[in-house]
């Protein structure tokens, strides 16, 4: 298995963010413009903001995948939990371990800042990355509901 490396999104990454996460939103079918991440990419590069994230590295030092993530209060366990965001892996690395690197370097903040758990969420027919996701984690009974505002 190729090495994957994961480093925290820094200023030299931003070309290659840019096309991952285009990617992302792709993937998604969501529609985003370069202003919208450039408004992401400002949040990252903010210590001050919420929004952290990091960006997976193939043997070559090539960027292959990004994760963002953030703490949350949990106020019924009075504690404080973190987020995944985002997580994406260029398809053609995707089976290269990067996606799991990436969630195992989130895991590794909360464990750091003492936090309780991390969540994500997935679409329901997203079976390639459900897969990873059920070998690292528990699914839980929880449903999501949005208001549009």
């Amino acid at each position: 298995m190729p090495t994957v490396t994961i480093v925290p999104a820094a200023p030299e990454h931003r070309d290659d963010w840019n096309r991952l996460y285009a990617g992302y939103a792709a993937f998604y079918r969501v529609e985003q413009t370069q202003a919208m991440r450039d408004r992401v990419w400002s949040w990252l590069m903010d210590a001050d903001h919420e929004v952290n994230g990091f960006i997976a590295l193939d043997g070559t030092a090539a960027p292959i995948g990004l994760t963002h993530y953030r703490p949350f209060a949990r106020p019924l366990s009075a504690s404080t939990g973190g987020f995944l965001d985002d997580l994406f892996v260029a398809e053609a690395a995707r089976g290269s371990g990067a996606a799991d690197a990436l969630i195992n370097a989130v895991a590794d903040v909360g464990r750091a800042k003492g936090w309780t758990v991390i969540r994500w969420i997935t679409a329901e027919d997203n079976e390639r990355a459900r897969k990873v996701y059920d070998r690292l984690a528990a699914k839980t009974p929880w449903v999501t509901y949005d208001i549009k505002l």
